[in-house]
């Protein structure tokens, strides 16, 4: 059967939710009922400017992108930063993350957005040689301070 790539519905709460905490677990990291129903909410929320995408294979979720458009001091027009990207292992490898990549892009490319940009683990080999067809690995190292 055929990959569908669509935004997702209220009615696919459970699995977006199973899906970015397969996510989340894959970087070690949890995060509340309080962030899931907030981030949930905005996803939903026409204003806000935050997007999921999921991937359907045979009648099955198997990905989810997680982006969001925000302004920046260097363009006129918004950039997309890709927050989580995630398919089921089982299914890796079959084109659905560059369709969820490609269809996000596109999708931001119609709201007038400039780029898309994304962080990976430096590790996360399978993801960086789908990324290396897909982008240009910038020189930037990333700080965060908490």
């Amino acid at each position: 059967m055929s990959l569908t790539i669509r935004p997702v519905a209220p009615e696919d709460r459970a699995d977006w939710s199973r899906l970015w905490d397969d996510y989340l677990a894959f970087y070690g990291l949890t995060r509340g009922p309080d962030v899931h129903d907030a981030t949930w909410a905005r996803i939903l929320d026409s204003q806000e400017q935050m997007f999921s995408l999921l991937a359907e294979k045979d009648g099955r979720t198997i990905g989810l992108a997680n982006y969001l458009l925000h302004r920046s001091f260097w363009d006129i027009e918004p950039r997309c930063y890709l927050n989580d990207l995630y398919v089921d292992p089982d299914v890796r490898g079959t084109g659905a993350g560059r369709a969820l990549i490609e269809a996000l892009h596109a999708h931001v490319r119609d709201l007038g957005a400039v780029s898309t940009y994304w962080l990976t683990a430096e590790d996360n080999d399978p993801a960086r040689r789908l990324y290396d067809t897909l982008a240009d690995r910038t020189p930037f190292v990333h700080y965060r301070k908490v």
